[in-house]
């Protein structure tokens, strides 16, 4: 289970970045994308309890001025992801100690679609010319955001 489908995703590289990327490597991105969404709630969860809360707020994810610029202009696409297939993946995932607050649940697509957008604007770091992303250049992007989230 992923949270957006194959479409949505490709739609999304190419509105973002202009950039084609095919069947093979959607899978990647969208595992990619669901990881850092979890490790960003896991951190979240973290700073409530340092908080002495017992609910994770948006304001206790840990977003950078960078990633705020970019879920602004994820948000400038005009581009939604449904909460539901969010909600359901997390499901999937090692429950968190703490709820999230409504707000924050919310906003799950919007950081769910940022992380995407920023994944497909360093794509194209890497493949300005080719408009189609390869395998090695898929893992650079894994890998840098590895190192960021």
């Amino acid at each position: 289970m992923s949270v957006t489908g194959a479409h949505k995703i490709e739609a999304l590289y190419k509105k973002a970045a202009g950039l084609r990327i095919d069947k093979s490597k959607v899978k990647l991105i969208s595992d990619v994308v669901d990881q850092k969404l979890y490790d960003l709630l896991v951190i979240a969860e973290a700073n409530a309890r340092y908080n002495g809360r017992d609910v994770i707020w948006m304001c206790d994810v840990p977003l950078t001025k960078a990633m705020k610029e970019s879920m602004q202009k994820f948000k400038e696409l005009e581009e939604e992801l449904e909460l539901q297939p969010i909600l359901d993946h997390l499901a999937t995932l090692p429950p968190l100690k703490y709820g999230l607050e409504e707000e924050l649940e919310k906003k799950l697509p919007d950081l769910a679609g940022t992380l995407i957008y920023v994944m497909a604007n360093i794509s194209k770091e890497f493949s300005p010319k080719d408009k189609i992303i390869s395998a090695k250049e898929m893992e650079k992007v894994e890998t840098i955001l590895n190192l960021m989230i």
